[in-house]
C-alpha cells in the first residue's frame, strides 16, 4: 500500500502478504518502508519462539534495489544483528530506524547502526526484546556525529553509560525526543538537564503549548497528576497508567477540553486481586469534559452498560474504542447483566468507528449489533466472548470494511470459520486461538480458497484434531518459505 503518489513510501501490514521481490519489481523508487510481521496476539506470548517474520530477506533485496533507502519502520519483526549490520552498511543516506515490539538483536547490531549510519536522525526502540544487549553501543557514534532528533531506548534491559549518553546528546542540538531506560537515574537526568529538571512546578511553564503527554512509564498519583494537568489546556493526546485513578481522570475532564486520544494502561496487569486503578467513573468524567475524544484505550477492573451508553452519547465521534475489562467474562457489576447493551450503544452511536476491542461478558447479541451497525469497522479484537457460531457469522456477513479480525478463547467453530471464506480474500488477516475450530474445518477452507494461506500452529506437532491457533491471510506470494516445523501451511 503506497502512502503517496510519488512511490516514496510503502506500508506493508503483513510481511507474508507479498514478497520483497514483487515489491521491488513493482515500486522502484521507495525511500521509506513500514513493515509489520507477527500477529498482534504475539504480544501476549501466543506465538512460539522462532515463528518467523524475519526481516533479513527483505533487507537483502532492498540492499540491491533501494540503495537510497532512508527510513525503515518495523513492528513485530525478528531483527538479528546480521540484519542490522547489513542495514547499516547498505544505505549511505539512511536516516530513521524504528524497532517496535521486535526481537532477535543485541548491542552488536546497535553498534553497527551507531558506527555506520552517519546521517541518522531517529533511533526509536519501543517494547523490543534484545538478546543480552550491553550498553556500549552508545559510545560507537562518531565524535563528529550530531544529527539525532529522536533517541528512544527505554525498553532496552541493559546498563548504559551516562557519560556516553551525555556526550552524544550534548552534540545533537536538534534532539527533540529522548527516552531513556532505568539505568539512567533521576539524579543523572537532573545533572544532565539542569538541577531543577523533573521538579513538576518547573515543567508547568512548558505545558501551555503541550499537545502530547506520555506518562505511561510513570506511576503518577492523582494529586500530582491533577496539578500538572491544570497547566495543559491544549493537550490532544494523553497516555497514563491507572495509578492516576478516577480522581486523576476527573482532572483530565476538567482541564483538557481539546483531548482527542486517551490511553490508560494497567500498572499491575497480572494481579487479578488488585483493587486500585480506574473505573467507569473516571471514564465518565473524561467523556463529560472532553467532547472531542475519538480514540480510547481503557484498561479497567469494572464497567457498566449505563456508563458506556453515556460515554458514547457524550463522545459520538469515536474512531477507536478499545475497552479492556481485565477480568474475563465480567458482567455489568451493578446489574450482573452481560455487557451487550454497552457495545450495542458503541456501534449504533459511533458511526465513524474503525477499530473496536470488546471485553466483559458478551453474548451473540453484541456481534449481531456489530454486523448491523459497524459499517466502517476495519479491526475487531475479541476475547472470551460470544455464545455460538452465529456471533462470528454476523460480523463476517455484516462489516464490509473489516480488514483484521482477532479472536481468542471464544466458542466459534468450523461453521463460523467457513462462513467468511470469500470475505478473507479482502481482509489482511484472521487470527483464531483456543476456539472450537478443527483441522477438518481448516483443510476445507484451504481447499475451497486456494489463494489464502491457512496456517495452523501447534507446539506438540499433532495435526489431527483441534486446531489450536489458526492464522489466515491472503498472499500474492503463495505459501511462505520460512515456516518452522510447528507451523503447518494447508494447501488445496
Amino acid at each position: 500500500m503506497l502512502r503517496d503518489g510519488q512511490d516514496q513510501s510503502f506500508f506493508i501490514g503483513n510481511c507474508y502478504s507479498v514478497s520483497p521481490e514483487i515489491v521491488a519489481r513493482r515500486f522502484p523508487r521507495i525511500k521509506s518502508v513500514t513493515l509489520k510481521g507477527k500477529p498482534r496476539f504475539s504480544d501476549f506470548n501466543m506465538l512460539p519462539r522462532n515463528w518467523g517474520a524475519n526481516v533479513h530477506s527483505w533487507l537483502v533485496v532492498f540492499a540491491k534495489v533501494y540503495p537510497f533507502l532512508e527510513e525503515l519502520r518495523l513492528k513485530r519483526m525478528t531483527v538479528t544483528d546480521e540484519s542490522l549490520e547489513l542495514l547499516a552498511k547498505s544505505f549511505p543516506g539512511f536516516k530513521a530506524l524504528t524497532l517496535s515490539s521486535c526481537d532477535g538483536f543485541s548491542d552488536n547490531g546497535l553498534k553497527a547502526i551507531a558506527s555506520h549510519c552517519r546521517n541518522l536522525t531517529e533511533l526509536d526502540i519501543q517494547d523490543s526484546v534484545t538478546d543480552d544487549a550491553g550498553g556500549g553501543w552508545l559510545s560507537c557514534f562518531p565524535e563528529n556525529f550530531a544529527s539525532l532528533e529522536v533517541l528512544n531506548f527505554s525498553s532496552l534491559n541493559c546498563e548504559v553509560s551516562f557519560d556516553d549518553l551525555e556526550r552524544l546528546v550534548g552534540r545533537c542540538k536538534s534532539l527533540r525526543v529522548l527516552k531513556v531506560n532505568d539505568s539512567i537515574t533521576l539524579d543523572q537526568l537532573r545533572r544532565f538537564m539542569g538541577s531543577n529538571f523533573l521538579n513538576l512546578p518547573v515543567l508547568y511553564g512548558a505545558c501551555a503549548s503541550l499537545t502530547f503527554l506520555n506518562l505511561s512509564d510513570v506511576a503518577l498519583q492523582s494529586s500530582e497528576f491533577a496539578k500538572l494537568l491544570v497547566h495543559c489546556p491544549n493537550l490532544r493526546r494523553l497516555w497514563v497508567t491507572d495509578t492516576v485513578e478516577d480522581k486523576g481522570l476527573e482532572a483530565v475532564g476538567s482541564s483538557c477540553p481539546l483531548l482527542e486520544e486517551l490511553r490508560v494502561f494497567p500498572s499491575d496487569p497480572y494481579n487479578r486481586h488488585h483493587r486500585d486503578g480506574v473505573t467507569e467513573l473516571g471514564f465518565l468524567a473524561v467523556s463529560r469534559g472532553c467532547r472531542k475524544l475519538c480514540y480510547v484505550l481503557y484498561f479497567c477492573r469494572r464497567m457498566t452498560n449505563a456508563a458506556v451508553v453515556t460515554i458514547v452519547q457524550n463522545c459520538p465521534d469515536f474512531t477507536h474504542f478499545r475497552l479492556c475489562i481485565m477480568t474475563p467474562e465480567q458482567p455489568d457489576y451493578l446489574t450482573n447483566e452481560p455487557m451487550d447493551e454497552a457495545f450495542a450503544a458503541v456501534v449504533k452511536t459511533c458511526t465513524k468507528l474503525k477499530r473496536l476491542s470488546v471485553s466483559g461478558l458478551l453474548t451473540d447479541l453484541t456481534f449481531e449489533y456489530i454486523g448491523k451497525c459497524a459499517k466502517n469497522l476495519e479491526t475487531l479484537s475479541v476475547a472470551f466472548a460470544g455464545s455460538s457460531d452465529w456471533g462470528m457469522q454476523c460480523v463476517l456477513e455484516g462489516c464490509p470494511k473489516l480488514r483484521k479480525f482477532e479472536i481468542r478463547d471464544c466458542p466459534f467453530g468450523n461453521a463460523a470459520l467457513l462462513s467468511g471464506r470469500e470475505k478473507y480474500e479482502m481482509m489482511r488477516s484472521l487470527w483464531m486461538s483456543s476456539c472450537n475450530v478443527t483441522m477438518k474445518g481448516c483443510r476445507l477452507l484451504a481447499r475451497e480458497m486456494p489463494r489464502l494461506n491457512v496456517e495452523v500452529i501447534k507446539d506438540e506437532g499433532n495435526y489431527d484434531g483441534q486446531a489450536d491457533r489458526v492464522y489466515v491471510y491472503r498472499s500474492v506470494a503463495g505459501p511462505r518459505r520460512d515456516a518452522p516445523p510447528f507451523v503447518l501451511t494447508l494447501r488445496q
